[in-house]
């Protein structure tokens, strides 16, 4: 806008010099060839006027109007008809805009024949912008070249504050993620910098606090172990039997249970492998598992499977704790000799683990966190459910053809690592 705000006064400004200097040129020459004719014949008869400026004609070729009583006689251009000489009969020097340009008017009076010679030197539109597009080309040129520096320096004060916002987000959405290692180069004006470092700061501050809870909870499972030794000793002290082994299979699973707590907390990151199993093969693992206490509670239990690969992004330790929580919710929220059902299969490109039951079923509200019936935490359906999100997937609940309760978990399938 600066840049238009001169160039167009500037343009203006060209063409009026332009059209000035033309016009000043026919001043000029009209002017001298009136001096010349008032030297030349000042004290002539007409006849004698007449020829000397027929002479002066020939070396000017302008027009030369000699004004008398008898008419006027044109010498060399023609007049356009109808052009008001009235001024130019009063001896006026005058320019006037003509058709095709301007006409400037010289008169000089003969004082032998008390006659009027009027010289007009006519000058064209062309002659009056001559110039002025080179002029405004090299201006516009000009003025083009200064935009185009003044946008690559806007452009790179720009960078130095956009860049480093765009780093900055680019490091927040990486620590947003779950990579608390990324870090920002703090960068650009004083008020940006100082989000940077603020960012660095709050990112130490993430991992240290995750470093404490981590610590926090292996020492609380750590500390599990004590009264599990105690336990275990009590169990051993009792007479072999079903019950007897069966007690002991169960402290064998929590002992197992709190190492992986244990070695969860402490580990700080998850590789690529550790984040995929076999759904399919988890779940059978897992009926098993429960297989014998739902035997002892008469309970039917059925594992349904197609025995197709159901590959899945997350660990066979995520799943199983998945997988203990959806049919632990079973035996803890229905009566003994409540059957379920547990089914793994494959629906385009995703993997299902359906968990039937023939309870009374249950509604949508016991799904959210602590509002689970029976005096229990609700953290079973919470755990299933952030399991299932962590692998891009779902958990639904709803009703089985029996009328108990429906949960299922879908997961995308992914290539096995």
């Amino acid at each position: 806008m600066v840049v238009i705000a001169f160039l167009v006064p500037l343009v203006l400004t060209v063409r009026d010099l332009a059209a000035d200097r033309a016009v000043t040129a026919a001043q000029n020459e009209a002017a001298n060839i009136a001096q010349l004719v008032a030297l030349t014949a000042p004290g002539s008869e007409t006849a004698e006027a007449i020829e000397e400026i027929e002479e002066l004609r020939d070396e000017y070729p302008t027009a030369i109007i000699l004004i008398g009583d008898a008419g006027d006689q044109v010498f060399g251009e023609p007049i356009p008809e109808g052009e008001n000489l009235e001024a130019a009969r009063q001896g006026a020097r005058f320019r006037a805009a003509v058709t095709g340009g301007q006409a400037v008017y010289a008169p000089v009076l003969l004082p032998a024949t008390d006659e009027t010679v009027v010289v007009r030197v006519f000058v064209a539109d062309s002659t009056l912008t001559e110039g002025v597009t080179r002029s405004t080309a090299v201006l516009v040129l000009l003025g083009m070249t200064i935009v185009g520096i003044a946008i690559w320096v806007a452009d790179r004060l720009g960078q130095s504050m956009v860049q480093p916002v765009k780093e900055l987000s680019a490091t927040a959405s990486v620590l947003g993620e779950g990579n608390l290692h990324a870090r920002v180069t703090p960068d650009g004006p004083p008020e940006i910098k100082e989000v940077g470092i603020e960012l660095n700061d709050l990112a130490d501050r993430m991992v240290r606090l995750l470093r404490m809870e981590r610590e926090a909870a292996a020492d609380l499972s750590h500390r599990l172990r004590t009264p599990l030794t105690a336990v275990r000793l009590d169990a051993e002290a009792l007479e072999p039997g079903p019950q007897s082994k069966r007690l002991l299979e169960d402290l064998d699973e929590l002992d197992r249970t709190v190492d992986f707590v244990i070695r969860e907390a402490r580990r700080p990151a998850r590789s690529d492998a550790d984040r995929v199993c076999d759904l399919g093969l988890v779940a059978a693992e897992r009926v098993r598992f429960w297989t014998p206490l739902a035997e002892e509670q008469g309970r039917p239990l059925e594992y349904i499977s197609d025995g197709s690969a159901t590959p899945v992004a997350i660990g066979s330790d995520d799943a199983t704790t998945m997988i203990d929580a959806l049919v632990g919710n079973v035996f803890a929220h229905t009566n003994e000799g409540v059957g379920f059902t547990v089914a793994v299969a494959s629906l385009e490109g995703d993997a299902l683990v359906v968990v039937d039951d023939q309870g009374p079923g249950f509604t949508a509200e016991m799904a959210e966190r602590g509002l689970s019936p029976g005096g229990s935490t609700g953290l079973g359906l919470d755990i299933a459910a952030r399991t299932a999100r962590d692998g891009g997937g779902k958990l639904t609940i709803g009703t089985s053809e029996t009328g108990g309760g429906r949960v299922t978990v879908t997961l995308p399938k992914t290539p096995a690592v």
